[in-house]
Parts: C-alpha cells; structure tokens; sequence
C-alpha cells in the first residue's frame, strides 16, 4: 500500500512540476515579450505555453473541480496548446504555409471532436488516453521530420528535433500500453505512465530553452543576412560581393580557369524616379533583379554596388559565354507594370573577362569593367561593351 501510494505522490509531483515549469517559462517570455510584442512567432509561443500551463493545472487537481474542467476542457487546452506550440516551431523554421495552418487546424478540430465523442460514447480513461497520446504524436512528426532533415538544419535544431522524436516515440508508446492496459488511468501508478511523464517533463524545459536558443539563432541569421545582403534587391551588398568574389579570384587562379565580371546599370534612371517617384524606382530595381536572379548560374556572384549599379560575377565564364549572358540580360523583357502605369527600362553593360594571376586585383577588374561600362553608355546606351586587362596600363 506504502509503494502504490508513493508511486501516486510521484505521478502528482510530476505534473506539478509541469504546471511550475510551464508558468515559469510564461514568466521568462513574458519579460522577454514586452520589447517584442509585434513578433509573430513568439506571440505563438507565448499564447501555447499560457494556454498548456492551465490545461495542466485542472489535470492536477482532478477529482477537486467538475470533470468538465479537468477532463473536457483540460484535454482541450492541451490540444491547442501543442499545436500552437508546434505552429511557432514551423513559422520559425519557416514552413509555416497556409497550407499546412489548414492542415493543423483541422488537426486540432478532429482531436477535439474524437476526444469528446469518446467522452460521450465510450468514456474509459484508458482509451482517452490512448486517443490523447496518438492525437498528440501525430501533431509533432512534421516539426520532428523538419527540425532533423530540413537541407538547413543546424546542430541546434537537430538536437531539438531529437527532443521532439523522443516525446513522438513516448506518445505513441503510451497510446499503445493504454490500450492494452484497461486500468489504466492518468494517476495510475505504472513504470508506463512515470517514463511517459517524466520524458515529457524533461522535454519541456530542454525544448522551452532549445525554442528560445532556436529563437536567438533566427534573429543572428537574420543580422547576417542584413550586413550581407542589400535589403531592397536581395542581392549582395557591395563588401560582401568584393570578398566573396576575392576568394574566387584565388581559387581560379589556382586551377587556371576564367572568369568574368560584368558591371552594369541603369539607363536614365533619374528620370525615373523624377517622372514617377522613388517608390517605382525602387519596385523597378526589384524587377531587375529578380530577372537577374532567375538567369543566375547556381555558383554566380550577383551584388548591389549602390544606387542603380550592379556587378555579376561568373567563375569558370569564357568570353564567349559571358557574352551570351550579357547579350540575354540585354534582350529580355525590359518594362516594369504597376497597376495601369509601364515603366520601361534599359540597361548598359560592361564585361571583362579573365584568368585570374597574382597580379589581378578585384579592385584592377572593377576599375576596367567601368570603363567597359561607360564605353556602352557613349555608345548611345543599351548595349553591352568589353574591355581587356592589358588596357589597364593606357587607363591611367
């Protein structure tokens, strides 16, 4: 009698520490939340672990209060809990589609509406259960499958994505004993229900603090990005396009191969953005880019110099080829749509194509690809030009 009681102290002990834990990650956040409170992902979060830390709190104190809030709606708010839960993981690893928000609120409303009919027709804990436990396990193999094989995932979410397999593999287990096991109930003393309980504990205060270092490590990924990349076109900025193309001067020139630069921009781009404003000179630089981006080779560099000025580099890019590159830039569709308004645009172009030696410099190619750019210009623009680098003597 001694043991089965102790085993029942240890079942309630647990879940108290469920209810402690999960208020007290309300608690941390909370402090968190108030400095971003328009973050969409953490609002999520926030509002799961609000929602979990009652649920837990009326499964505690079941046989206290009415069935219908320790039971009906206890299960109700963990159900919602966990798929608001799972709902900020997928907007972090941002895969949260409409798509898939459909997919989990019509999860959530099939595990509300099982459960209750259970509750009505066939009302054994056992089977509750077994349905809660399944339910639930079903909710979390997407985010589990995406935290460990996603083409991004870092050490960080692999470790998370393991937490989330291991609470998988004790939901389902759990559903299974409780099938099997018709006195089962949820403070029934069993190694089942204590491995079950105590996993998901665990789980709760690792996988709180993994969302959180998941959390950070979104926010640094995103300062990378904005000091690397220009926040208007998406291509790279102009340091970063000048470093990363250095480290490919130094690796073709170890294996000998060509590569080529091309400079261009804008024609008559001021008049742009006098005749329209600068909104439409900004949406037309968009449209640049993203026809760049879609003729981009998959190793090409493509960078922002400033303004309307844009450079492109192509490792292992022959004269030939980068003339067909430059000669397709040119002859694609050039008029930009905005409602009933067409801005149409033209570009000048600058290509040199190298070898690259020790004595190449990025800033040496840079210096004659604008004079190939201009040469296009005084041509009467629209047009593509190239210079080679034995002309950087007579340059100046």
């Amino acid at each position: 009698m001694v043991k089965t009681m102790n085993l029942l102290l240890d079942m309630k002990t647990i879940f108290i520490t469920l209810v402690c834990g999960n208020f007290f990650t309300v608690f941390l956040i909370s402090a968190y939340w108030q400095q971003h409170k328009h973050n969409k992902t953490l609002n999520t979060f926030f509002a799961a672990k609000c929602i979990q830390a009652i649920a837990w709190l009326f499964l505690t104190i079941r046989g206290g209060i009415p069935d219908i809030f320790s039971i009906s709606l206890a299960n109700s708010l963990l159900f919602v809990g966990l798929s608001l839960e799972i709902a900020s993981v997928l907007l972090l690893l941002q895969v949260f589609s409409k798509r898939v928000k459909k997919f989990y609120i019509y999860l959530t409303l099939i595990n509300l509406i099982g459960f209750h009919i259970i509750i009505l027709f066939y009302n054994l804990e056992n089977v509750r259960i077994a349905f809660a436990s399944i339910g639930s396990a079903i909710v979390i193999i997407l985010p589990t499958y995406k935290l460990l094989f996603q083409q991004s995932s870092t050490p960080l979410k692999k470790v998370l994505g393991t937490l989330y397999f291991l609470i998988l593999f004790s939901l389902i287990f759990r559903g299974i004993s409780a099938l099997n096991d018709q006195a089962m109930g949820l403070f029934t003393p069993s190694i089942t229900q204590s491995l079950s309980f105590l996993s998901l504990y665990l789980s709760m205060i690792l996988g709180n603090i993994g969302f959180i270092l998941l959390l950070k490590e979104r926010a640094d990924e995103e300062l990378i990005k904005l000091s690397k990349y220009d926040d208007l076109t998406n291509a790279l900025n102009r340091r970063s396009f000048i470093e990363q193309s250095k480290q490919y001067l130094i690796h073709y020139q170890k294996i000998q191969k060509p590569v080529s630069l091309l400079l261009f921009d804008l024609d008559h781009f001021k008049q742009i953005n006098d005749q329209h404003g600068h909104e439409v000179g900004d949406r037309v630089l968009k449209d640049i880019a993203s026809h760049i981006f879609q003729q981009m080779t998959q190793d090409g560099l493509f960078g922002r110099y400033g303004g309307d000025e844009f450079a492109i580099l192509l490792p292992n890019t022959d004269e030939n080829q980068s003339s067909i590159f430059a000669e397709k830039m040119l002859n694609s569709k050039k008029v930009y749509t905005l409602e009933e308004m067409s801005v149409e645009y033209s570009l000048s172009i600058g290509v040199i194509t190298v070898v690259p030696t020790e004595n190449i410099s990025m800033e040496s190619l840079y210096v004659i690809c604008d004079k190939a750019l201009y040469d296009s210009k005084n041509a009467g623009r629209n047009k593509v030009s190239r210079r080679y680098y034995e002309t950087l003597e007579a340059i100046g």
